[in-house]
This record gives C-alpha cells, sequence and structure tokens, in this order.
C-alpha cells in the first residue's frame, strides 16, 4: 500500500516597514506552506495572497486549502484528478507548485537572473548593472508620487546610463493628464528604452490611448485578472507581466504565456512579494516557461529573512521549519491507499 498525507503550515516574515502596497505599510508577510507525499515522492508549495491585491484573504485561502487537500487525499485514491479551477489563484499556484514538484515535472534549474528594483539614484544601479549579462535592464515603480518627478527621473537614468533599458510599473495610478505629464519630461528618444510601462492609467482604453500619443510600450499586469479580459495582438503591448499568485496555477500561467508568445509579446513571471521559498520555485518556473526572459523576481532584500529554502548569494538569515517563532503547523494528514 502506498502512504499519502499532507502537511500544511503557517509563516510570518518581517518585512521592510517602508514597502507600501496601494494604500498600506506592508510591515510582516504572511503565507502557507503546504507539503504533499506519496510514498517516496515529496513535493512543496507556498501560497501567500497578496494584501490589496488578492481577492482572498490568508484566513480564506487556508480554508480552501484544507478542504481541497482532504478531497484531493480521497479523490486520488480513487484515480481520480480533482480540478483547480475554482480555487482562489494562491491556492491554486501553490498547490499546482506542490504537485507539479512531487511528481517531477517542476525542473529543478532556475532563472536567478533577476531585474534590479530602481528608486531613482544612478549610482546604486550601476554595480547591479555591471554584474548583468546581456541586456541591462531594470525595474521602476511609478505613480507614488508626482507625475513630473517620475518622468524627470526615468529620464535622468536613461540619460546617465545610455545602454539601460527600464521596465516601469504604474499600478494603474494615474488620470491620463498625469500620465502624459509623466511622458512629457521623458524625451522622445529615451522612450524607446522603456521596455514598457505596466497599466499607465485607470483603464486598458486609456492606457492604449496614451501609448498612441506617447509611442510608450504597454505591459499588460492587472489586466490579467480582469474577468472581461482577452488577449489579443497589439502593436501597443510589449508584453505581459504574469504574478502567478495573482494568477493561479502554472497550467493557467503556461496557458497565457504560450499565448502572448503567439502574439509576439514577451512574457515576464513576476513576484507577489513572496518569501525566499516561493522565489526559488518562480525562478524554477521561469527558466521552464519564459527561460531568455529575466523574471521580475528582485524583492527578498525588502524581508528580513530566507525561508528554508535560499536564493543564491542572499545573506539574509535563514528561517527554517523547527522554528516556531516564524513557522507553525496547521494540519497533519496521512492515508494509507
Amino acid at each position: 500500500m502506498t502512504k499519502r498525507e499532507f502537511t500544511l503550515y503557517r509563516y510570518r516574515i518581517p518585512v521592510d516597514s517602508q514597502v507600501i502596497l496601494r494604500n498600506r505599510f506592508l510591515k510582516v508577510r504572511e503565507g502557507l506552506l503546504v507539503n504533499v507525499q506519496c510514498g517516496e515522492h515529496s513535493g512543496w508549495g507556498e501560497i501567500a495572497p497578496l494584501p490589496e491585491f488578492s481577492q482572498e484573504n490568508l484566513d480564506d485561502a487556508q480554508a480552501q486549502t484544507l478542504d481541497w487537500l482532504k478531497r484531493w487525499d480521497e479523490t486520488r485514491s480513487r484515480g481520480e484528478k480533482l480540478a483547480m479551477d475554482d480555487l482562489y489563484p494562491s491556492v491554486a499556484f501553490g498547490l499546482s507548485c506542490a504537485l507539479a514538484e512531487m511528481c517531477g515535472e517542476l525542473g529543478e534549474q532556475g532563472n536567478y537572473h533577476t531585474v534590479p528594483l530602481c528608486f531613482g539614484d544612478p549610482d546604486e544601479l550601476y554595480s547591479e548593472l555591471d554584474a548583468m549579462t546581456g541586456e541591462k535592464v531594470a525595474k521602476m515603480k511609478v505613480g507614488l508620487y508626482e507625475a513630473n518627478r517620475d518622468g524627470m527621473i526615468v529620464d535622468m537614468l536613461l540619460e546617465a546610463i545610455p545602454d539601460l533599458k527600464l521596465r516601469l510599473d504604474a499600478n494603474r495610478s494615474w488620470a491620463e493628464p498625469k500620465a502624459d505629464l509623466f511622458a512629457k519630461y521623458v524625451k522622445p528618444q529615451h522612450r524607446t528604452r522603456i521596455a514598457f510601462l505596466e497599466e499607465p492609467c485607470k483603464n486598458r482604453a486609456a492606457s492604449l490611448d496614451f501609448a498612441d500619443r506617447t509611442g510608450i510600450k504597454l505591459a499588460w499586469d492587472e489586466s490579467l485578472r480582469d474577468v472581461d479580459f482577452a488577449l489579443e495582438q497589439d502593436e501597443r503591448v510589449a508584453a505581459i507581466v504574469v504574478k502567478p499568485t495573482l494568477v493561479g496555477s502554472i497550467e493557467k500561467c503556461s496557458a497565457l504565456i504560450q499565448q502572448a508568445h503567439q502574439f509576439g509579446m514577451q512574457a515576464v513571471i513576476s513576484s507577489s512579494f513572496e518569501s525566499s521559498f516561493g522565489l526559488t520555485q518562480l525562478a524554477r518556473l521561469a527558466q521552464q516557461l519564459t527561460p531568455n526572459v529575466a523574471p521580475g523576481l528582485d524583492t527578498l532584500s525588502l524581508m528580513d529573512y530566507q525561508l528554508i529554502r535560499t536564493w543564491p548569494n542572499s545573506t539574509l538569515p535563514v528561517i527554517e521549519l523547527g522554528n516556531r517563532e516564524f513557522i507553525w503547523e496547521v494540519e497533519h494528514h496521512s492515508n494509507l491507499i
């Protein structure tokens, strides 16, 4: 008889107190770790709804995860496959990672060539860019301050570092006049080195009009989660930014990425402030689905600790599974079938 079991853990990690998610400071990152086992095979996943962005909170995710795991254990014993279509995105992604890892379907090699987050100081970027091979790419958040200030900083960076390309993320922060004010302060010859600007305006139509007026290419991020959204080929859209914790299962993310590639768009796998554990799985997924594109996974530096699995070359202290100050077991279940 084969032994099947699962264990669910909950974690809590302090983060940099200056991290802002829309309208709130993020002072701790909380999530779940799920372990599934079948005989000698084991797999792990991280389930970490992102406050202000996920539709579900952590308690909702925990309850749904436990319910799914118990039904999975029952249906697997009958040789059935349990669907994930009706699960919260964070739950579907974490569970799909655990099952893929258990079945040997999540490759061990990771794409750890992350894009550094830039806060406006070119001197801080030089050393990170020098260490990069190939295209020099950095990411910058815009829309948190005045639009003209953002435009001046972006233009300054592109002027100071001639081979730099910038990925910009506005999180739908601007009305059209403010978006135009941002573009006014970026010289036309520099706009072509904006790899893409994620969701500059309040809605897709306004963002597309902005792209028409300015020539700045767009990327869809939040739009991927809109119920009325369908990905279409559009020369104004250069990329999609896939955040699996907010999108759903590996299968759903893979289908979206394949569609983008068919339309000639770049697909970038990006983090939702997961722990080092989740980031390493995202890096492995990026290696499988987008091997030639640097993912957006440079958020670990905002945390105080790593969680069990470590990121290459990180010097942050590591929290191990037995540390009950930060990790505690929610439920363990085993069954012989």
